[in-house]
């Protein structure tokens, strides 16, 4: 065992985390949740969803059977749907090849859709116990403070650097526990900014720290400018009080999710709507800006009330009228739910 290790689970042993709901018990099918929630995403804010999750879907047979609306209305507020989509399709096709498990082949496992080398490492070495590396940000940090690497984690050559020091100080026992040690580091105590370095088992052999690098290491993405694009979201709400929803192509952000109507401005906006149904009053709502990873939308959303749908607009695949009570089961974009949200509370 490299010293590293050794050191990194005498810490944990006192200070990791040993209660989070994915690891009692420690399934492959939890630790995946786990897993493809946590890219991205906040411990604190995953517990919750993760919970719900398992309580609607307590298996992988189960999430492959599950339709889309369902899986996408459980993951709505995490974000990056895209990581939904791929487990469901992965689910389904563990049902479909492996027996309605996740495989225990690194080959196979890593080739299954939003999975990837770190995450089947994760897998391995958390649910059976196999010894395989993982590399996601927390590791990444920790990695490159110890070692001083200064260059960018996310280039391709620093990678395969960062990939072969994460292979040399795994250990050959006790897997579980110093994947999660190495993460719990980099998540509670190797930081990004202000990082606990008197709190750090390896403290002692950090170059960033020796040399007063950790303001700098890890490097940052090349900044590039982020572009800002503009819609005009279209709320058509009944004298049921119910809103318009329209279901979202399969590309382009929030696919497959159910959102509003859009139009490229106001003008076009009223002519889309009077398509959808006979309005009597509108007014503009507050505008927002929500920003993705590659850019800024700024939505303008305007209020056509006490609308009576046109002849041959009714509920289908792609558009349905939604009523409070059914947003619940619906996946809805976290800022179109927000948006929404005090609309179903005032009568129409």
């Amino acid at each position: 065992m490299s010293d590293v290790a050794a050191r990194l689970l005498a810490w944990y042993d006192t200070h990791g985390r040993k209660n989070l709901p994915w690891q009692h018990p420690r399934t492959a099918y939890r630790v995946w949740l786990s897993e493809v929630m946590l890219q991205q995403t906040q411990v604190t804010t995953v517990i919750g969803y993760f919970q719900r999750f398992l309580d609607r879907l307590p298996t992988l047979p189960s999430l492959a059977a599950a339709d889309e609306d369902t899986v996408l209305a459980l993951w709505a507020g995490l974000g990056y749907y895209r990581r939904a989509r791929f487990l469901h399709a992965a689910a389904k096709l563990c049902v479909e090849r492996h027996g309605g498990d996740l495989p225990t082949g690194f080959t196979e496992l890593a080739a299954l859709p939003g999975i990837g080398r770190s995450t089947a490492g994760a897998i391995l070495a958390q649910a059976h116990g196999l010894r395989f590396p993982i590399l996601d940000g927390n590791v990444k940090r920790v990695l490159t403070r110890l070692h001083g690497i200064k260059e960018f984690p996310g280039d391709t050559a620093t990678e395969k650097k960062l990939w072969l020091l994460a292979e040399s100080h795994t250990p050959n026992a006790r897997l579980a526990d110093y994947t999660q040690a190495i993460m719990d580091l980099g998540a509670t105590v190797c930081v990004r900014t202000r990082p606990l370095c008197a709190a750090c088992p390896l403290q002692a052999d950090c170059v960033a720290h020796r040399d007063h690098l950790t303001t700098v290491i890890p490097a940052s993405k090349p900044t590039k400018a982020i572009p800002t694009r503009a819609t005009t979201m279209i709320v058509l709400r009944d004298a049921h009080g119910r809103i318009l929803l329209e279901k979202r192509g399969a590309a382009g952000v929030w696919s497959g999710l159910w959102s509003l109507p859009e139009a490229i401005d106001l003008e076009h906006a009223a002519v889309t709507a009077t398509a959808f149904a006979r309005v009597a009053e509108s007014r503009a709502l507050t505008p927002f800006t929500h920003v993705f990873s590659h850019y800024r939308l700024n939505v303008h959303p305007v209020l056509f009330d006490r609308a009576t749908a046109t002849p041959g607009i009714a509920d289908n695949d792609r558009l349905r009228w939604c009523a409070p009570g059914d947003a619940a089961a619906l996946g809805l974009p976290a800022p179109v739910r927000t948006l929404l949200s005090p609309l179903w509370e005032i009568p129409a």
